[in-house]
């Protein structure tokens, strides 16, 4: 039916992406690091005690240059390493007071003036702060992503989308079948619990941060703003890269 051909984790939320070549599942979790922090702005009192919307905290479809950040974490040392074309190198402790200022000051350099300023690095007591109110993983399709790149007439990166799961060898848009249904990959099985409503973050360009593709207009042709699908492992397991995909 399809594989899986990547995995990624975003640990500080809007902030950063990270490849992983294997995964450790465990049933109702979100990946392991993944948006185990996020960054809250001046409007915001949320600090990671319980689940608050994506309007609580600083990210790409407000400050679009935050889209070209990558990230590298070492938990073993609990070191972060945050790279951005425009930007030097930061290494941080993302528990730290005082690398936690220094990463604040390193990132408002990506926020707009008229946007509201970021105010406090939070991590997540609970679960990962993804944009569902319950522990998700989003899971790509590759030929859907090439659907929406050859409506627009350009190519454009995956990682636009933010996913956490790619797979590919399917047909396009037929992991919105899925929901409601369990699909196995590997030997964790999931529960596809939702369309993902896309916003202006997918517009931007993953490694300038510049916005330079109609993300939402392409996907408007077919008559929504959905990409990608939000599902929730039911089984614990170990996800390597070329497990086989197939629904339950």
């Amino acid at each position: 039916m399809g594989k899986l051909v990547q995995i990624w984790r975003h640990p500080i939320k809007s902030h950063g992406r990270e490849s992983l070549d294997i995964v450790e599942m465990t049933a109702g979790k979100t990946i392991p690091g993944d948006r185990a922090y996020a960054v809250t702005h001046a409007q915001s009192d949320a600090d990671g005690s319980t689940w608050v919307p994506c309007q609580n905290f600083s990210r790409g479809s407000k400050a679009p240059e935050l889209m070209a950040i990558d990230l590298a974490w070492d938990e073993a040392k609990n070191i972060m390493t945050l790279t951005h074309p425009k930007l030097p190198d930061l290494i941080i402790n993302p528990d730290n007071v005082t690398d936690q200022k220094r990463f604040l000051e390193w990132e408002a350099q990506l926020i707009p003036d008229n946007r509201a300023q970021s105010t406090q690095l939070v991590k997540a007591l609970i679960q990962g702060m993804t944009d569902t109110d319950y522990p998700s993983i989003t899971i790509g399709n590759m030929s859907s992503h090439r659907a929406v790149a050859q409506k627009l007439g350009q190519n454009i990166s995956h990682l636009r989308w933010r996913c956490n799961f790619w797979l590919d060898g399917l047909g396009p848009w037929q992991e919105f079948e899925w929901v409601g249904k369990d699909l196995m990959i590997g030997d964790v099985t999931f529960e596809i619990r939702e369309r993902c409503v896309r916003c202006l973050a997918t517009t931007a360009n993953p490694k300038t941060g510049i916005r330079d593709a109609d993300t939402l207009g392409a996907l408007e042709t077919w008559g929504h703003r959905e990409f990608t699908v939000y599902g929730t492992p039911k089984t614990n397991g170990t996800l390597r890269i070329g497990d086989p995909v197939r629904l339950a």
